[in-house]
């Protein structure tokens, strides 16, 4: 799992297209926005998830966004609303505003402690 987060606008979706199109996948990536998410077929399956319109994910919504980790690489953007249900991620993306026109993007990898320990 890779969340990507920063402010509205930051490109968030636009990275995600981005790292899309570098697993072979050719098709349109959308922002899921409306949709929760949207799996694609590339290299390996990518799932692209958007949490924007939750506070919180349930139990009960985990359930419907579970299939989505099954077996893919996963971007999820606002991951801050999945924090305690979702997986630890993998890799970390925030993206912020620079200087006009650019963005600083901060990528920190290996989250998960128990990839630190060899599990």
């Amino acid at each position: 799992m890779v969340t990507v987060s920063g402010e509205l606008g930051s490109g968030k979706t636009t990275f995600v297209r981005g790292a899309c199109r570098a697993l072979g996948v050719e098709g349109p990536v959308t922002s899921p926005t409306f949709t929760i998410g949207h799996r694609y077929r590339g290299r390996v399956d990518v799932s692209h998830l958007d949490l924007f319109r939750f506070r919180d994910v349930s139990a009960a919504e985990w359930g419907d966004l579970e299939p989505y980790f099954d077996d893919a690489v996963v971007f999820v953007e606002w991951p801050e609303a999945g924090t305690g249900v979702l997986p630890l991620p993998r890799v970390e993306v925030l993206l912020e505003h620079g200087e006009p026109g650019s963005r600083v993007v901060t990528i920190r990898g290996d989250v998960d402690p128990g990839l630190r320990h060899g599990h």
